[in-house]
């Protein structure tokens, strides 16, 4: 029975998914904006770099799992598995091409001249977070509930044996 480990395996990678962007948008963004600018592009640059390969692993295996567990059930709980894989490739497409992309500006003007449009540039970088870590967000809800009511789901579809 793969289904115990895959629940597990997808619960663990979706929930480090949305917790890493939910800390960052709580407390990394919060800092950003209340240091000086060359501080914050400094210190973004060098969290980015280890940020990188960390996060795309989390966003692999969570999109992963979910389509493993969208494999292993059935029904309504492969509707919502499927869901949440899609939603944990939606971080990682909003991730590739929206924050990345402003990443290497960012990391051109830690050690460069700042564009006049920079606070536009870092409000939209703030906005991509928002919607990614809303999706990875999503996606462990999802998880979560076909984990939790998965087997309800079955047995509310299967009709009561009279006696």
């Amino acid at each position: 029975m793969l289904i115990r480990p895959v629940q597990a395996f997808a619960l663990l990678s979706t929930g480090l998914l949305a917790g890493a962007f939910g800390y960052g948008a709580v407390n990394v963004v919060y800092a950003f904006r209340t240091v000086p600018l060359d501080v914050r592009f400094t210190f973004h640059t060098a969290l980015m770099q280890v940020n990188g390969v960390v996060m795309q692993t989390t966003m692999a295996l969570a999109i992963l799992a979910s389509l493993l567990l969208a494999a292993v059930s059935r029904q309504v709980s492969r509707l919502l598995s499927a869901g949440a894989a899609v939603l944990a490739l939606t971080s990682f497409l909003v991730t590739r091409f929206g924050n990345v992309p402003i990443n290497g500006l960012i990391k051109q003007w830690a050690v460069g001249p700042v564009p006049a449009e920079h606070a536009a540039i870092l409000q939209r970088w703030e906005m991509f977070h928002v919607v990614r870590t809303s999706a990875a967000f999503i996606a462990f809800l999802l998880v979560t509930v076909v984990v939790v009511a998965g087997d309800r789901f079955m047995k509310s579809r299967v009709a009561p044996v009279s006696a």
